[in-house]
């Protein structure tokens, strides 16, 4: 029988290519806003109640918002959106569905952070404080869930060849990728093959961890 996958922001990008690697080894629930709007409470409190006799074995958070302003621009909509969406959503998904996977003592969680979530750049304060905080609920959940063989883990994806990225004119990516020492953007299927992999039977040991795959530029 195969496991079952919630996973949110499927819809392009990391999400998308997520999906598309998965679909055919596992059955996955990937609501779209309609069905699930992450910054609405209702919103989750009801896909919660109509998922919650699901056997979900393995939640994959993903989606995600980032509106970048200067401190002093901040607007109170915008600082609500972001926490609400990058961080409060899914720790409410969490823990509406842990519980069969405590129940079956296995599951796996993967939260995607982000590079800002382990460095910092100017306009992103309430980016990198989402993503902060996104890693810090894995290092707690992977304490808290280990004796039940539920590993946590988050991926931070560098710069990643999505439509994020393909608004800016061809010169300022070609400058973000000269900046990266593999030379050339992620493409979204890398992150997702490692996705994969932290989900997987295979992986008997990986949690707690936050894995940076942004080929290399955080080392600089």
């Amino acid at each position: 029988m195969k496991k079952i996958i919630l996973l949110t922001g499927s819809s392009r990008g990391i999400g998308k290519a997520i999906k598309n690697k998965l679909e055919k080894k596992y059955k996955i629930i990937s609501p779209d806003r309609e069905e699930l709007n992450l910054s609405n409470d209702n919103s989750i409190d009801n896909f919660i109640k109509k998922y919650k006799k699901e056997k979900i074995n393995i939640i994959i958070n993903n989606a995600g918002i980032n509106h970048p302003q200067w401190i002093d621009e901040l607007s109170d909509e915008n600082i609500n959106e972001t926490i609400q969406v990058n961080l409060i959503a899914p720790i409410k998904l969490i823990r509406g569905f842990v519980g069969s996977m405590k129940k079956d003592k296995w599951g796996r969680i993967v939260n995607i952070s982000s590079i800002f979530g382990v460095i910092a750049r100017g306009k992103q304060v309430l980016y990198s404080a989402t993503k902060h905080g996104i890693n810090g609920v894995t290092q707690s959940l992977a304490l808290e869930l280990a004796p039940y063989n539920i590993l946590v883990n988050s991926v931070s994806p560098g710069f990643t060849n999505t439509d994020l990225i393909k608004v800016n004119p061809p010169e300022k990516i070609a400058a973000i990728a000269s900046d990266i020492p593999m030379g050339r953007l992620a493409e979204p299927e890398e992150i997702a093959n490692l996705v994969a992999f932290l989900i997987a039977e295979e992986n008997t040991y990986i949690t707690g961890a936050n894995i940076v795959i942004d080929g290399g530029f955080i080392c600089k």
